[in-house]
């Protein structure tokens, strides 16, 4: 390594020296080398002699000029361009070249396929010109792109098209410019050759707004249901928050190359495709309600994030959070409320909780970072998004909105912090929420106990609730927080007994603010049944000492759906832990008739929603069950996880098979209720498929060969794979045969292969890394093959051999040059050691410390490893 990377702290805050209003950007375009000429209005901030100091990589520079004045007084350092002696007003002129065709890192200017084009957020703009890459500089882009008409005869960048011509040499040229102020992440580029969806939205206010969709030839048939997805979120950001669109055109442009899911440029979303192209053969109902959330998410950056964005990276959770939240929202207001829930909170507790407890454990708003890609976190994005929820719940819906429209009354067109948030909220509500700001400046997931007692001759039941949060690696002590804690109160019918204190009715929420507070409420004819942390009420981990009778009770009589689901997962869970201290012991798998027929009930009940079943029958991952315990141990939980299924299986068979037949839909229609039986017939099949009989093969062979799209082929193949069915190679065999150009369709491919429990799984892997339709050079592919294998397969990657860890390592050493991003993200699981028992925890260390003596670690690798290492920095 030539330089140590250098920690950057969030209380080192200052503003700019100068400022840039206005940039005109004049690219020439070729995959070998364009050519960027940028010119910028700028001025000295305030009254300082500072030198100005631009953000540069991977640059070649022609030339500077300052007022039309060639410019000398300047130093080329490592990342930077340093201008001396300057005048407090100035036109800058800076010319340099770029390479897209060798950028494999996918940041600033990049080849994806036939086309070009671009990714500046966090840093990515540094990568295209010289330039003030920090979020809080504002100005207005006009850009100019020429290129040749035959190759690239698309050339579009942000806000709207003002001009356009001929060239004689075949080339061709664009203009386009953004009248709102933006920060240099927010830029985009793309020029290529794309078959269009063209549509129109004509806003609340009567404009009308062109809406068009790119994407790869051969693909316009799989577009539709992604410009459905945008005219919705269009209209229910109208509806719900008020917020109307103010360009005249939305562009969004599908890429194969894409580090990330998607992103929000202003007026210009640059997609991964997996989050734009959809049908019936080739995506999952899963798929599809993914897309519809993320081209929501984007959109809804356009107020939260573009016209509102943050001052500095450290305020990430400022625009991600509440974007988050609102796309969140959406997809629960026009699907399933529940299902929606329940899906964020899996994540929550399979994957940000077990964040809170690694190395890389910090605040949804950091203090300190060195590589910011780093931070585009669980934590910052969905715990960020449980803070806004925990705020709305306090507020309440009309409240909340008030302190929106103040927010961006406040704040539009300039860069803003999380403080700056919570203050609106606070001013338009009338609700102090100094206390609540904690959420923002401490890491880790608080832990509540709860203790009750009930005094029949008083009639009185009594809460006592306990709050302590765990040490981080980041924050050894920890205060009190704010935390609203939804409860319900039942009786022995399954009746709400209404909760009162002192003669009044109060708030189910209640407000802990304390490590140690009781509640009373009067009035309780009998020992109530509690329901605790209804709706998820706060990103915490609860713990009361539920019987087995209660658990089935809530499960059968919860008013709210999630608390249904929940009471299901801490029955559960009860077992879980049991058996693996168990098997760690010698002893047998047990699981009690009784928990068997309180599921054996929810397939049988003709009164719940079929999606809502089918997530009270889907166990728990692995990673979701590893986070019960300190200690995790991959083996004995995957044992339990495989006897907890063959139990289920086994005692329930035939009315999975019914319930199964019952559900199975004909036509395919992406509307809740066949989604809802598509999801219940698909979980039978896969308890169906660990049944061993030939009449069961047969079955999933069947639904395979049978089926009209992608969901119930992939659920058939999925079964297959689990099991380790007779079929399973004959219809692998035939997916790949049928699929193996469509690289979107063949991520589903690998990601079975490597999370199959196949005892020669990481051998498969191996060679599967010379298949025709992986590519290294494609995230989306490493991604579903080396990613899934080392966070969706525990008990292979954590192979006592430390086979799994040599095989991670190895892949890291290439991707730490060919692409950072992707490499941090890979790296998590072997950076969560401490976790482990001490063979698996010496394995991994040293695995890191490989990685840690690279001589070009990249700064992504260096920050995770050195913190796990416990290396300062």
């Amino acid at each position: 390594m030539t330089q140590k990377p250098q920690a950057k702290y969030r209380q080192d805050y200052r503003k700019p020296d100068f400022i840039i209003t206005d940039i005109d950007l004049d690219f020439d375009l070729a995959p070998e080398t364009t050519r960027v000429t940028a010119v910028s209005q700028v001025q000295r901030n305030g009254k300082n002699s500072a030198a100005l100091v631009l953000d540069g990589e991977s640059l070649t520079l022609i030339s500077v000029s300052v007022n039309d004045q060639d410019w000398t007084d300047y130093q080329q350092k490592e990342g930077q361009l340093v201008l001396n002696n300057l005048p407090d007003s100035f036109t800058l002129k800076i010319v340099n070249d770029i390479h897209p065709e060798t950028n494999s890192a996918l940041e600033g200017l990049y080849v994806s396929g036939d086309a070009l084009c671009t990714q500046c957020e966090a840093e990515g703009f540094r990568h295209i010109t010289y330039y003030l890459d920090r979020p809080d500089v504002l100005a207005r882009f006009t850009t100019r792109i020429v290129a040749d008409k035959k190759s690239y005869p698309y050339l579009l960048s942000n806000g709207n098209r003002i001009d356009q011509g001929e060239l004689e040499d075949g080339r061709h040229w664009i203009q386009w410019q953004d009248p709102f102020p933006k920060p240099s992440y927010l830029f985009a580029l793309v020029a290529g050759d794309f078959d269009v969806l063209r549509d129109k939205f004509v806003t609340c206010s009567g404009r009308s707004v062109d809406l068009e969709l790119y994407v790869d030839r051969g693909n316009l048939d799989r577009a539709d249901w992604a410009m459905t997805s945008l005219k919705n979120a269009m209209k229910w950001d109208e509806t719900r928050f008020g917020l109307e669109y103010d360009l005249d055109i939305y562009m969004i442009v599908a890429v194969d190359f894409f580090n990330m899911g998607a992103m929000e440029n202003k007026g210009l979303n640059v997609f991964n495709s997996k989050y734009v192209l959809a049908k019936a053969e080739t995506a999952t109902d899963k798929d599809y309600l993914n897309i519809e959330s993320v081209i929501g998410h984007e959109y809804f950056h356009n107020w939260t994030g573009n016209r509102v964005t943050c001052r500095d990276w450290f305020q990430l959770s400022l625009k991600e959070g509440l974007t988050v939240f609102r796309d969140q929202e959406f997809s629960s207001d026009l699907g399933s409320r529940a299902v929606n829930r329940i899906d964020s909170v899996r994540v929550m507790r399979g994957a940000q909780f077990a964040e809170d407890a690694s190395p890389m454990a910090h605040p949804i708003r950091p203090d300190k970072v060195i590589e910011m890609n780093n931070f585009y976190t669980l934590t910052v994005y969905e715990k960020g998004s449980e803070v806004i929820r925990m705020m709305h719940t306090l507020l309440g819906e009309e409240k909340f909105q008030a302190g929106m429209k103040l927010y961006f009354q406040r704040h539009d067109g300039s860069a803003a912090t999380c403080d700056d948030f919570v203050q609106a909220m606070e001013e338009a509500s009338g609700i102090d929420l100094t206390l609540f700001k904690r959420w923002y400046s401490q890491s880790g997931t608080p832990q509540l106990t709860v203790l009750d007692s009930y005094d029949a001759d008083k009639q009185q039941y009594s809460l006592t609730v306990s709050q302590m949060t765990p040490p981080t690696q980041d924050q050894a002590e920890k205060l009190p927080l704010h935390i609203p804690l939804d409860i319900e109160l039942y009786g022995n019918g399954g009746e709400v007994i209404p909760l009162y204190t002192a003669g009044k009715l109060v708030n189910p929420i209640l407000n802990l603010t304390e490590a140690k507070q009781t509640f009373v409420f009067d009035n309780v004819p009998q020992q109530p049944i509690i329901s605790l942390l209804r709706e998820f009420s706060a990103p915490v981990k609860l713990d009361y000492p539920y019987s087995d009778e209660q658990l089935a009770f809530l499960m059968q009589h919860a008013s709210n759906d999630f608390a249904r689901w929940d009471a299901a997962q801490m029955l559960l869970a009860k077992y879980i832990k049991q058996n693996v201290a168990d098997i760690q012991q010698g002893k047998p798998f047990e699981l009690p008739l009784h928990v068997i027929d309180a599921f054996r009930a929810i397939l049988l009940s003709d009164k719940l929603d079929p999606a809502l079943a089918a997530q009270i029958l889907t166990l728990p991952s692995e990673n979701e069950m590893s986070e019960l315990f300190e200690v995790i141990d991959p083996d004995a939980i995957h044992t339990v996880k495989a006897e907890l299924v063959n139990t289920f299986a086994r005692e329930m068979q035939d009315e999975w098979l019914a319930v199964y037949l019952a559900n199975r839909t004909k036509a395919y229609r992406i509307e809740h209720g066949d989604i809802a039986k598509r999801a219940l017939s698909n979980v039978c099949l896969s308890y169906l498929a660990f049944t061993e009989s030939e009449f069961t093969d047969g079955l999933v062979s069947q639904q395979y060969h049978q089926a009209n799209n992608m969901t119930d082929s992939l659920a058939a193949l999925s079964a297959a794979v689990a099991a380790q069915l007779p079929c399973r190679d004959a219809l692998m065999s035939a997916f790949d045969e049928r699929w193996h150009q469509d690289g979107l369709v063949m991520d589903k491919w690998f990601i079975l292969q490597a999370s199959s429990p196949d005892r020669h799984v990481l051998q498969n892997i191996t060679s599967l890394l010379n298949h025709r339709s992986f590519s290294m050079n494609n995230p989306n592919r490493i991604r579903s093959l080396i990613g899934a294998f080392a966070s969706a397969n525990p008990s292979a990657f954590h192979a006592k051999d430390g086979s799994g860890y040599a095989f991670l390592t190895e892949v890291l050493v290439d991707l730490n040059q060919r692409n950072p991003q992707v490499a941090s993200r890979l790296i998590e699981p072997l950076i969560r050691l401490s976790r482990y028992d001490q063979v698996r925890q010496g394995l991994m260390r040293n695995a890191l410390e490989k990685l840690r003596g690279l001589d070009n670690l990249s700064g992504d690798l260096f920050e995770k490893i050195s913190k796990t290492l416990n290396k300062s920095f």
